[in-house]
């Protein structure tokens, strides 16, 4: 046996797509009742577990064997469901993967398990299957009905005495027979996804760096239940609250309701359309008692810390441990990681100077103790997100991160020589630009360092493009400066970093070449080929970034202009129109990313538990040097020469923001 393609069907009390795959497996409840597989690419085979059928022992022994190539849609889905399978019916045959130091819990090991999802995310097709076989247009798809029958068999439709009741196939016997023909035609159908992709074949190190993304999955981060559940407790309190301070000003029935409040506000001569933090904040610039305190109620009320707070509380498994929280080539246009669950990507800032004691405060869960110490209790319980993330006992973290790593790769790849210099002299940049643009020094909180903030926001702003518009989103707006004032500092951006504007539009020509003509280009270190109806471009690390039937079009402006098929806002399968300043943001972001993986392969020796953009959090030895983590993030890879890196980073007890 070479292959085995495996889709499951299970059932749990918990809800996966809130929990994860992990605390779903972890409940007492879960089991899998369907069991579809393909030996080698040939005739599905089904297994009715919850009606009897046993799994035949070649396949049992395939599910351990690393060199069996293991392939699903999704297929950590599989890996860890059949893990907890065979750890409590097979005892014998399974084996775990973890060492008696570390937390990767019992699960088999991730080497030989290979994804289809993630196939098709490398070649920038849609992340489920229905859509995948639609965008591919294969005559095999995923059945309709699918959803109907995994929420009658798979979703408890009551709970008796604490304990979920489940549809059996006695139930529903037609329903069962339809649900089997389900499980295996999704088989076929990922069957059918594969033989087409099989022409661009995902490379090894992109599974051995996958396998690497599974183990840290695995081993997940500890998270402190105390803390969680007292927040979850105090913000119920402020909610209730704040609910009743509302209510007394305003006397409308619902405080929480957007239409009686903006009615309301109305009449006391405020007007707007919504009511969402911006809206809030600008009806504060001018309101006046009562209004301003209800608007500043509005906003307490508004923060979302216990979303957080609840994701944490249901996804961590019986051990403590969030898992799964990362999903590998989460944004397929570069290959970065994508938030799932908790979502670390996007936790609040924390600026509370005493974090120590006020989680201790919190714990203690006092509301009139935390509200006296400091004051607007939400924000508070805000702050202390990222602290809920605590290392094992007799551990600490270090956090570790790439010092302005988008600045520092566009000015390689663009030979943008002033810039390199200033990494290289260990500047703060947002000054260099500064200086540079201005022709003035500019020292940070010195000589002329009124106009750091104009260099900050233009280095954010301008690199990939950006005018006015990028300049306001990224904080422009401080300025107080007209749309004429920003885009004269867009032009002296511009005007100062040439080789940058030089090498967007060396990109954008170079991508037009190989759509129209066919055929393979270069620039910059950079590798454009266009083949299949795929636009590849080849980053320097040999991976590549793929663009599905690319054309050359018209944009709004009546100018030319690429497109191709991709997942756009709208989250559909569409056409999407792309430049060369979008395209080379694709490429310092997915470079960004390859430079991360390379410290992340570098430093796999070590307990990584998280990452988030270009952040590592590992759960360290007390005996491990923060120096030598930053250390060896600072290395620069053998593809990447000239590259001038450097990563900064701390030691704490909870995550936080240095």
């Amino acid at each position: 046996m070479k292959t085995l393609e495996i889709d499951l069907e299970t059932r749990s009390d918990r809800d996966i797509t809130k929990c994860g795959v992990y605390a779903y497996a972890d409940s007492p409840y879960f089991a899998i009742t369907l069991m579809s597989v393909a030996v080698d690419d040939g005739a599905v085979q089904l297994y009715d577990l919850a009606n009897g059928d046993c799994v035949p022992e070649n396949i049992l022994s395939a599910l351990v064997d690393e060199s069996v190539v293991k392939r699903a849609f999704h297929v950590n889905f599989e890996r860890v469901c059949l893990s907890k399978y065979l750890r409590e019916e097979y005892p014998q045959i399974f084996r775990s993967y973890s060492v008696g130091e570390d937390t990767v819990g019992d699960y088999l090991s991730p080497v030989g398990w290979q994804c289809t999802m993630i196939h098709c995310r490398t070649l920038g097709l849609p992340s489920t299957l229905a859509s995948a076989g639609a965008a591919l247009k294969l005559e095999q798809q995923k059945m309709p009905e699918g959803k109907a029958l995994i929420k009658y068999f798979c979703v408890p439709y009551a709970i008796v005495d604490g304990i979920p009741q489940f549809h059996t196939s006695a139930d529903a016997p037609d329903k069962w027979e339809t649900f089997k023909t389900y499980n295996k035609q999704d088989v076929e159908a990922e069957l059918a996804i594969d033989q087409r992709l099989s022409r661009f074949p995902v490379p090894d190190f992109i599974w051995e760096q996958f396998y690497l993304d599974q183990e840290i999955n695995d081993r997940g981060i500890r998270v402190d239940m105390e803390l969680v559940d007292a927040a979850l407790t105090l913000d119920a309190q402020a909610k209730a609250t704040l609910s009743a301070e509302m209510h007394r000003l305003t006397g409308i029935e619902n405080p929480n309701s957007v239409y009686q409040l903006l009615e309301w506000l109305a009449e006391h001569g405020y007007q707007s359309d919504c009511l969402n933090k911006a809206a809030v904040r600008e009806l504060l610039k001018t309101a006046k008692e009562p209004v301003k305190s209800v608007l500043e109620l509005r906003l307490m009320l508004s923060k979302s810390s216990v979303r957080k707070y609840q994701a944490m509380q249901t996804a961590a498994c019986s051990d403590h441990r969030a898992r799964g929280m990362f999903s590998f080539y989460g944004a397929s246009r570069t290959g970065r990681w994508a938030g799932r669950i908790i979502q670390l990507q996007n936790l609040p800032q924390n600026h509370t100077p005493d974090l120590t004691d006020a989680r201790e405060t919190v714990k203690h869960g006092y509301y009139d103790e935390v509200e006296m110490f400091y004051e607007d209790v939400p924000d508070t319980l805000s702050q202390l997100i990222r602290t809920a993330f605590v290392p094992r006992p007799g551990y600490k973290f270090i956090v570790a991160d790439f010092s302005a790593i988008e600045a520092r790769v566009i000015a390689w790849l663009a030979s943008e020589q002033w810039r390199m210099d200033a990494f290289a002299n260990g500047e703060d940049i947002y000054c260099a630009s500064a200086s540079k643009m201005f022709g003035v020094p500019v020292v940070k909180h010195g000589e002329n360092g009124h106009l750091r903030q104009k260099g900050k926001v233009a280095e954010l702003a301008c690199g990939y493009g950006g005018s006015v518009g990028a300049m306001k989103a990224m904080g422009g707006d401080v300025l107080n400066l007209s749309d004429a004032e920003l885009k004269q500092i867009v032009t002296d951006w511009r005007n100062a970093s040439p080789h940058i504007v030089k090498f967007w539009w060396a990109v954008d020509d170079a991508i037009k070449t190989a759509i129209r003509r066919k055929t393979a280009t270069e620039t910059h270190g950079l590798r454009f080929s266009c083949q299949s109806g795929m636009l590849f471009i080849t980053l320097p690390s040999g991976r590549k970034l793929c663009y599905a039937h690319p054309q050359i079009g018209e944009n709004r402006f009546g100018g030319e202009s690429v497109t191709y098929m991709g997942v756009g806002t709208s989250k559909k399968w569409e056409r999407i129109e792309s430049y060369g300043p979008k395209f080379v943001e694709n490429i310092v972001q997915a470079i960004a990313r390859d430079l991360l993986m390379f410290s992340m392969q570098t430093l796999s020796h070590c307990f990584i538990v998280g990452h988030i953009h270009d952040e590592m959090i590992i759960e360290a030895d007390h005996r491990m040097s923060l120096e030598a983590v930053c250390r060896q993030m600072s290395r620069t890879p053998e593809w990447a020469k000239g590259l001038l890196l450097r990563a900064d980073g701390y030691e704490c007890e909870f995550y936080r923001k240095d």
